[in-house]
């Protein structure tokens, strides 16, 4: 499913409460392109499961997330085994970028974890938006080194954290994301066995009993 369309970006914004559950690293100042979703963008409902992107499809949108979160999924090359590789929660930006700028086919699967609410503009949208001004254009290079940063540290955390370090670190980043991934996804992220998450979380259970 690709999302149903309901009410304007500014009825959807103001109806959302406290952002919370933040995954991304937000020391990139987005208001700009967060009030450009507002005000040329469609409000999207999407139902758990639902789909804002789907592996291999035409990359479409970009989209600012009022309620719910998403899950990026690529599936690998020779067991078409899927594998969970972000994701976006409320308050941050969803997006397979920069493919949707260009319309290439999108290199993950985007999917709604819960029934969550966007603000979405296409990828030509934000090309004119782009091309509007110098600032505008220094906005486009700054989210790239951004994005770019992020990729950086993940890759720095599969290869020089332990599993349960990268544990750690995911609870740290976003607590409640327990509450919404069954331990295969959580495991999937982490790049361990399901069983390793299992005997990271009776090592914290006894080292609570311990204190």
């Amino acid at each position: 499913m690709d999302g149903r369309t309901s009410r304007n970006g500014n009825d959807i914004l103001k109806s959302t409460g406290k952002m919370e559950q933040r995954f991304n690293d937000n020391r990139l100042d987005l208001v700009t392109l967060r009030e450009f979703c507002e005000r040329e963008g469609e409000a999207v409902f999407y139902r758990k499961g639902d789909q804002l992107e789907r592996e291999g499809d035409p990359a479409r949108w970009l989209a600012f997330v009022t309620e719910g979160s998403f899950k990026y999924v690529t599936h690998g090359l020779s067991d078409d085994k899927a594998h969970i590789t972000w994701f976006s929660f409320e308050g941050e930006f969803v997006v397979d970028y920069p493919t949707f700028l260009y319309g290439r086919p999108a290199q993950t699967t985007i999917e709604a974890m819960m029934p969550s609410r966007v603000i979405r503009v296409t990828g030509q949208q934000l090309e004119l938006f782009f091309d509007q001004s110098k600032e505008t254009m220094k906005l486009r290079a700054v989210i790239a080194e951004h994005i770019l940063s992020q990729f950086r540290s993940r890759y720095i955390d599969l290869h020089c954290t332990t599993a349960r370090e990268r544990y750690d670190l995911l609870m740290q980043r976003c607590p409640g994301i327990v509450d919404m991934l069954d331990l295969q996804d959580i495991a999937s992220f982490l790049n361990v066995h399901p069983n390793t998450i299992s005997k990271i979380r009776r090592d914290i259970t006894f080292d609570g009993r311990k204190q």
